[in-house]
This record gives structure tokens, sequence and C-alpha cells, in this order.
């Protein structure tokens, strides 16, 4: 903007010398002697008010006028950017003040632009009054075109030009066109380093972003000159050599050569490596609140170390980590080096200054109106009162983000004005959705048909209980079925979980065999906290059951309801049915381990859930149940920006006491988009003898995920990944099977019976319910045979499940 003052101070002085009275000695009259303002009148005016000019005008009736005041009327009305031209004149006593408006904008276009988006250019154009309706000036005009052909310049846009159209239509306005023509950015083509010598170009080239040009260059872009990145990537070079010993490292240039045609780059880096240098003697220096010696187990550099300055870094975040657990949140840690050229040593003295100790006035919550007051505070392990933890602040904010009806949560801490030692902490919530609600038809892979209705809220009524009732009828299966959830049942954190649901299940699966299987279930659960990301949950489960069959089902289904349970046998309308019915009484214990960053969505952290169900033998069934499911969200040093999931689940069932076998209602199935994806649902494991799936007691399956980068405005709602799939379903108890032949076969757990799938997913999470998409290749798998039912495969697969 200079150029811009300089064109309006050079203006300014030209125009008081155009200062005019009736003749040339009255201007040397009135410039040397002045005269007293008895009238002003103003001339040239279109559009701007009169009563605009007198306010900024400095000069009022029976004001005396001199040189001084004239400069300050011109300065004062040159300052208002409204006009182009300002001339005084003495008309007897009267100040004739002459004006020329600056044309408006009546309209102002850009065209051409990829790289930069029209409304970020529109934006920046109005901050400096380019837009329409305001008065235009053209130094403001070349400034923003040398502007906008500098910011392509550091995209690595050379051949970019910028050429602007100023038209003048009737009523002094103006048309503004800028028209842009980018060009191909330039390629690299060569990079060059200057300097080197510990190590070859080839690894240091391997630390810039920047690329010659190469096979993936299309899709990377990383051939693409842009003055940012480089900028980036000699800090990248910077700090591999600082953290290799070359404390004396510097950059002396670099180079950026054009070719005449303005499409090919060549870069060179100038450097100086130094002497490489080792640590010297770590001490601990200042006002040491914490026990030295704990301070002293996170120096993680020692004497003898190669000298690095990550972890300098690192060791002074720990150190300041530490102090802000024990409420010293304004803590410094300055690592103070001496160097020693002789020796090449550097000695590291990390000065502590804890300052104030800081407590919390108050915490606050902002951004939700949908989520009772309570409801967070008692997610908080940060206290008002106590003294500012950061490990509680951090814990606080990640159990706020565990709530199935937080999308996110973010924390901000500020000081107390006038108060060293106080702070305020406010939670920024950003609202989840707080359910599902559904009702329709449908189709389902499983249950073909469906008339259904629910609703799932995990926030009913602000207060954080969750609530649950669904009613779908279909061809296969009515579910009726309510249950209700209050997670803080007591302010300790017990949970408590009532439910009662009616099942009428036609079929196991949409393709298994004639088989009903009627159920009233009622259950109640206490879940108990154990540690910060532990619980252990303690219930109780009575189901009433009544199993129903033909006599032309399989041998299975049929050898289970007439010898389990009360058996009995009717006729309706000519078909005779085959049936049991039984009451069982389940006692439930189960364990979880919690440490994921967010229920849905999550980055990092764990889950681990063991459970065991046990009938007891007062009812008319015998069985026991165990499963094991673990989650584990990592990330690999190599691939850093891309986080993985590693999931397995293991499940076993067994009969006990006169029972034969578990009720086959609760047999274990595999395959689908909930499982082995790439195979039909169901389909993997044990057939019965009509070749429908059975389901198995024993099962281990389990996914690795790689989680690919998502736009921020869709990880909220959305994930990707690439996946490997494997499982195995097989029947461990007394029950019979044979294959096609009716010849004897064994569905035993082998080392060779894995199925395994790789694919990719989407899951895209909705009002109705968490969407899963999947499109997968079986990479094993049972082939078909003469005497072998073999596997069915499905490459897509879709399923809608509740995510809360």
């Amino acid at each position: 903007m200079q150029s811009r003052r300089f064109f309006r101070s050079s203006a300014a002085l030209l125009l008081l010398a155009t200062f005019r009275t009736a003749s040339a000695q009255d201007a040397l009259a009135a410039a040397d002697d002045g005269f007293t303002v008895a009238e002003i009148r103003l001339a040239g005016l279109q559009r701007i008010s009169e009563g605009t000019v007198y306010n900024y005008l400095p000069v009022n009736i029976g004001d005396r006028l001199d040189r001084r005041r004239i400069a300050e009327a011109v300065r004062a009305l040159y300052a208002t950017e409204f006009f182009s031209d300002v001339q005084l004149r003495r008309d007897g006593n009267a100040l004739v003040v002459e004006l020329s408006e600056r044309p408006s904008i009546e309209e102002f276009t850009i065209r051409g632009n990829k790289d930069i988006k029209t409304e970020d250019l529109l934006s920046s154009l109005r901050n400096v009054g380019l837009e329409a309706g305001k008065p235009f000036d053209r130094s403001v005009l070349d400034e923003v075109t040398r502007f906008m052909t500098d910011q392509y310049f550091s995209r690595g846009k050379y051949a970019v030009d910028v050429d602007t159209t100023v038209e003048e239509v009737p009523g002094n306005k103006v048309r503004i066109d800028i028209a842009i023509v980018e060009g191909a950015r330039d390629r690299i083509q060569q990079i060059s380093i200057v300097g080197n010598k510990a190590f070859d170009d080839e690894r240091l080239l391997d630390q810039l972003e920047l690329r010659t040009s190469n096979l993936l260059s299309w899709y990377r872009q990383d051939d693409r000159y842009a003055r940012e990145t480089l900028t980036g990537d000699l800090e990248n070079l910077r700090s591999y050599y600082m953290d290799r010993g070359y404390a004396d490292f510097s950059i002396d240039s670099t180079q950026v050569a054009l070719t005449p045609e303005k499409d090919d780059i060549f870069l060179t880096v100038n450097l100086t490596e130094g002497e490489r240098y080792s640590v010297g003697d770590v001490k601990l220096a200042g006002e040491l609140i914490v026990p030295e010696a704990e301070l002293a187990g996170l120096l993680l550099i020692r004497k003898g170390d190669v000298y690095s300055r990550a972890l300098i870094t690192r060791v002074t975040e720990l150190i300041v980590e530490r102090l802000g657990r024990d409420g010293y949140a304004f803590a410094k840690v300055d690592p103070v080096p001496q160097r020693d050229t002789d020796t090449r040593d550097i000695s590291l003295t990390f000065l502590v200054e804890p300052g104030n100790r800081v407590y919390v006035r108050r915490i606050s919550f902002a951004g939700t109106s949908a989520v009772n007051d309570e409801v967070l505070r008692r997610e908080m392990r940060q206290l008002e009162g106590g003294y500012l933890s950061n490990t509680a602040v951090e814990r606080s904010k990640e159990r706020l983000q565990r709530l199935p009806y937080v999308e996110s949560a973010e924390v901000q801490t500020t000081p107390v004005p006038g108060t060293p030692d106080l702070v305020d902490v406010e939670f920024t919530i950003k609202d989840g959705l707080p359910g599902q609600f559904t009702a329709g038809i449908g189709y389902s892979e499983s249950q073909s048909l469906m008339l259904n209705g629910s609703m799932v809220h995990s926030n009913f009524l602000g207060t954080g209980q969750r609530v649950a009732v669904e009613l779908n009828g279909g061809q296969y299966s009515k579910v009726y079925e309510i249950s209700h959830t209050d997670p803080y049942l007591t302010a300790d954190g017990v949970s408590r979980t009532l439910s009662l649901s009616y099942r009428d299940v036609t079929q196991l699966v949409s393709s298994s065999s004639d088989f009903s299987t009627e159920t009233l279930t009622a259950g109640y659960e206490l879940g108990y906290p154990i540690t910060e990301n532990q619980r252990i949950a303690f219930g109780t489960r009575w189901q009433r059951a009544q199993l129903a069959t033909t006599a032309s089902s399989s041998d299975q289904l049929l050898d289970w309801v007439t010898r389990n349970g009360e058996s009995f046998e009717q006729d309706i309308d000519g078909t005779e049915i085959v049936g049991s019915q039984f009451d069982a009484l389940d006692l439930t214990v189960s364990w979880s381990f919690d440490s994921r960053d967010r229920l849905l969505f999550p980055n990092r952290g764990a889950i681990h859930r063991l459970n065991l169900t046990y009938s007891l033998p007062v009812g008319d069934v015998e069985y026991y149940s165990t499963g094991y499911d673990y989650r584990q969200y990592f990330r690999l040093p190599v691939l850093d920006f891309v986080p993985f999931s590693f999931h397995v689940n293991v499940g076993y069932l067994a009969a006990l006491g006169d029972t034969t076998a578990v009720p086959p209602y609760r047999n274990l199935f595999l395959g689908g988009p909930d499982s082995v994806r790439g195979f039909s649902e169901s389909q993997i494991g044990p057939r019965d003898s009509l070749g429908n799936p059975y389901g198995g007691d024993f099962s281990v399956s389990g996914q690795l995920e790689a989680i690919l980068p998502m736009p921020a405005r869709f990880a909220a709602s959305a994930r990707a990944s690439v996946f490997y799939d494997f499982g195995q379903l097989a029947y461990l108890g007394d029950t019979r099977f044979t294959d096609k032949g009716g010849f004897p076969v064994e569905y035993g757990f082998k080392k060779d019976g894995f199925r395994t799938s790789t694919g990719v997913a989407v899951q895209w999470l909705a009002p109705l319910g968490l969407f899963r998409f999947s499109y997968a290749i079986p990479l094993t798998r049972s082939s078909a045979t003469v005497l072998n039912y073999g596997d069915e495969t499905e490459g897509f697969q879709f399923s809608i499940g509740s995510a809360f």
C-alpha cells in the first residue's frame, strides 16, 4: 500500500497549488493574510450529499482561513477517498469547494480463475474497498493486480496473466473486469543440494515433499512448485540435521530458476552442515516443584547421545505436561545449551519455571442446548475450585467426545483478569445425532420384506438416558422390543438397563430350514465402574421360548426339539408340527475396557469386551456362552497419516447337564457385512441335512482396516477404509452333520479352515442409522463339489445398523 499513500500525498500537494482566487493578486493576499469565511458553497456533487462533505470538511462559517487551514481541508477531503479532485477558491468572503467525485463501481467480475476460489478473491477485494457500490480507486486496483499475480507465483504458476479492464458507464460509474489466464503450473525438473557431505542426495531428497516429475506425480501433485511447500521442505532439512547432531547447520541460500518458456523449474539449495555434536552433561535447574527424581525420569536424552533438537523439544514438553498435571498450567521450561567446540559436546540445562499454581474458577459449556448441564458436568474429571490439571481437562474432553450424542468437544482455558492464579475452562460442544428414527417398508438380506418402525434416542429429553423401541413385522420375523438405560443411576456412575422383548422368528436366517422361534424375554442389568476406563456388569434374563418345526425339516432341528425342553406334536391343517417349549433363567457377567477417543469413528484407543452367560439349572435347558470382542486403533510410524484398526471376535457356546445342545436360535453365524465381507450372510460354516446354514458353537473372526483420510467436513459422519477380513465357524458339540451324499462330515476347527477376503468399505452415519457399504473379493473359500456344499460369495453388500 506504500504506492497508494505516495499517490495520495503527491496529489494533495499538487492540488494545494490549485487554490484559486478571482485573480493572482487575490490568491497571494488570501495565502498571506487569509480571510474570514462568511459562506461555504459546494460544487460538483452528484451522488454524495452536502451533509457528508460538511461532516468531513474542517472549516465552518466564521473561521479564519489561512494556508494551514487550507492544507487541512484538502487533506481531510482526500482522506475520505470519495473524490479524485479537490479545489478550493475564494469568491469574496465565500469559500467555494469544487469537487470531482470518484466513479462508483457498478459491477465487478472475475473470470478464468481455478486454483483460487472466486469467493476467496472477492472477500480479499472487499477488504480493500473493491466491490459494487464503492468508490473506484485505480491505484488500489493496480495493487490488487500485483497481489493476485504474486499469489499465483507462490503456487508455481509463473506464466499467469492478470488483465484488468475498466469500462466507464453513464452516471459516473465503472465496470471492472479481471480476466485471469492461469497457465500451467510449472513442474520441477531438478532439485540440487549443494554442500552436503554427511548424507547423500537421495537421503536428503527423501525428506522433501517437493519431488521431480515421477510416475505418481499426476496423483500426488508433488512435482508442482509452491513457495509454502519449499519453506516447509527447508525446515524439514534443518530438522533432519539438527536431530542428528549438526547443531551448526544452516541453509545459506535457495535459488529457483525458470526456463525461458516458464514451464520448468530448477531448485538449488545451498547448505552448510557444520560439525556433529554429542550431548554433554544434562541437568535440571530452577524451581523444582515436582520431585527432581521424577523429573529426571523424563530426561530422554543422556550424556553421550547424539545431539537431537527433537529429543530436547520432547523433554521440554514432558516436563511441562508433568507440571501441568499438578496445576502449574503456565510453566516454562527453557533448555539452555553450553557448547564446547573443542570436544564438540553440548551440555544442556533445563531451566524450570513453574510459575503460580492455577485454580479453576468456573467450568462452562457452550454450543449446545440439547443436553442438560448436569449430563455434561458428570463427565468432568476437572473440578471447579480444584487446581488446573491438563490431564484431567484432556480426560474430561475425551469423555465428552465419547458420548453418543456429542460430535466433538473443544476446550479453551482463559485466565481471569486481575488474578494470575485463576482460570475459566470452557468446553465448546458440537451436537451429534442423538438417535435414530425409522418407519416404513424395507428390504434386508436377512429378513426379506419388512414393515418396521423404531426409535433409539441416546439423550432422551436431554437427560443422557437411552430409550430404544423397535416394532418390526417381516416375512420371517416379528420383533417388539423396548429397553431403557440410565447411565448414572447413582452419582458414582452405576448404570441400569431394563429390557422387555417379544420375538416370533420363522427361520434362523433367511435361507435356513423351516423353524419357528417364539420368545418372550425380560432383562435387568447393573453396571459398575471399576476404573476410569473399566466397567463390570451383572444381569439376569428370564426367557420363555417355544420352538417349532415340521416333520420334513432338517435332522438337526428335529433332533433338538424332540430331545430338549417339553416336546410336543400338533397337526395344523394337515401339517405335522414338532416342537419344544421351555423356560430359561440366565445370569450374565460382562467386563469392558474402553480407551477410545470417541464413540463413533475413533482414531486411537482400544475396546475390550468379555461376557459370560450361564443358564441356571432351574430352567428346562442348561447351557453357557462366552465371548470376547477386541478392537484396537493404532498408527504405523511409516504411515502416520493413516489410522489402522484391528478387530477380533471370539465366541463359544456349550450345553450343560441333560441338554444335548444350545438352542439353535442362539447358534453363532458368520459371513456377511457384519463379519467376513464378500461371503453371503450366514453362509460360512455348518450346514444341516438340507444344506441350509445351521450355525456353529465356536467362531473366530476379525478385520484389519486402513482408514483412509477424509475431508474435515465429512470426518464426523463418514469413514472409508481398505480391509482384510478373516473368519472361521466351527461346531464342536455332539450334533451330527452330513454332506450332500448323506455321509458324516465334521465341522471342527481347522488351521486351514479360515475364510479371508479383501476390499473397500464406506460407513455413513445418517438419521436412519449407520449405513455400511462394502465391496469384497474372497481370497480363500470352500468351493462346492459333488459332496461339499461350499461357500456362497457376494461382492457388494450393505446393511443399516444402530450406531447408538
